[in-house]
């Protein structure tokens, strides 16, 4: 992201988000911190394609994404960008299995691929046990692992998380937080964004978002 800004219009104009200079590299494990009404969630649907900036830059992999139409960023957002949110979102009368694969049920994999690649996603983050049952029967844990390899089955470039530990107990959230820092040991690019600082620690780049304005911890790169 370069000079990127995002403004909702008043009476008086809201500056959700000012300027901001962002580069996360591939491989990189970055937090995002700010207090509620900082820019922490206009930031998150910037990065996720989920809205547009009002100015400046944003580019995915290279490609400047202001140049895309709207089908084209939903494609791009399908293929490259994993989403793991606070709520877990997951259909209760289908199995795990069925939850993970079904994400990619508009993607132009076949069904038996569909399958095998929710069957990996699963066993990646230790729920191989779990595919047969029904979200309803798992912790709030479980549900969010499920959740996660739901985000990591369509081998995203990057991962986006949204306060994903803030609908567990302490002992939950370790156990979400450990799967985070496994992901990032296999390479994978991650983001999270939250208010909690226990969370962020995990993170290898710490950035913090007051009134929309980015600064970041020392031995960190904002470019």
């Amino acid at each position: 992201m370069v000079e990127v800004s995002r403004s909702f219009p008043g009476p008086p104009e809201v500056q959700a988000v000012r300027a901001v200079d962002l580069t996360i590299e591939s491989g990189d494990y970055i937090s995002i911190v700010g207090p509620s009404g900082s820019g922490k969630s206009t930031l998150l649907h910037l990065l996720g394609l989920l809205d547009r900036p009002s100015s400046g830059t944003y580019r995915l992999d290279g490609v400047d994404v202001s140049t895309l139409s709207e089908r084209q960023r939903a494609s791009l957002r399908g293929e490259r960008i994993g989403f793991v949110f606070q709520a877990f979102h997951l259909l209760a009368h289908r199995t795990v299995l069925e939850n993970v694969a079904l994400s990619m049920l508009y993607s132009r994999v076949g069904r038996k691929e569909r399958l095998d690649r929710a069957r990996t996603a699963l066993e990646r983050v230790g729920l191989g046990h779990r595919m047969d049952f029904e979200p309803t029967t798992l912790s709030g844990g479980e549900r969010q692992r499920v959740a996660i390899a739901r985000a990591l089955v369509s081998r995203p470039s990057l991962l986006l998380a949204d306060e994903p530990t803030g609908n567990l107990d302490s002992q939950n959230a370790e156990a979400i937080l450990a799967v985070f820092d496994e992901l990032h040991r296999d390479g994978i690019t991650i983001a999270v964004i939250t208010h909690d600082v226990g969370v962020s620690n995990h993170a290898r780049r710490r950035v913090r978002i007051v009134d929309g304005q980015l600064t970041e911890a020392v031995g960190g790169a904002v470019g």
